[in-house]
């Protein structure tokens, strides 16, 4: 799937690749929570992220926004896990209209699966629009956990 980038995402990718020598694939900006969403190669992420995060928190201080990244895959299954990372997700695709189902494994983690005012929701949503053109229709539990 084609995807353009404006000159303020390029220029944050710029931002990012000048401080940690780690190029991002792309680059999401989120107004409605206040923050960055980069999608950095599976090769690049632990220099993008840096020694216990020390590179996330001087760009967040150098960019004054909150600064989030996903590593990319090729596979929709493994970019939807990606995604909802620390949690592990089962996504499930409806073959009539290719919305994507995110079935949670334990119950307790729903919650943080969803985020805080649906923030990891909506970071899914975009991703998920941005890359492989799907819809999320909803997360849920797999069963009892």
């Amino acid at each position: 799937m084609e995807r353009t980038l404006a000159y303020r995402e390029r220029r944050y990718i710029e931002e990012l690749r000048m401080l940690t020598r780690a190029t991002a694939i792309d680059c999401i900006i989120d107004e409605k929570f206040d923050r960055l969403i980069y999608v950095i190669p599976k090769e690049e992420m632990g220099l993008a992220i840096g020694h216990r995060g020390d590179h996330i928190r001087k760009l967040q201080k150098l960019l004054g926004t909150r600064i989030e990244m996903v590593e990319y895959a090729r596979e929709p299954e493994e970019l939807i896990r990606n995604i909802f990372q620390p949690v592990p997700v089962d996504a499930v695709r409806d073959p009539m209209d290719g919305r994507v189902t995110v079935r949670v494994r334990k119950k307790a983690d729903l919650g943080i699966a969803i985020g805080k005012n649906g923030a990891n929701a909506e970071k899914a949503r975009l991703l998920l629009r941005r890359f492989l053109g799907m819809e999320l229709r909803e997360i849920g539990t797999a069963g009892e956990g």
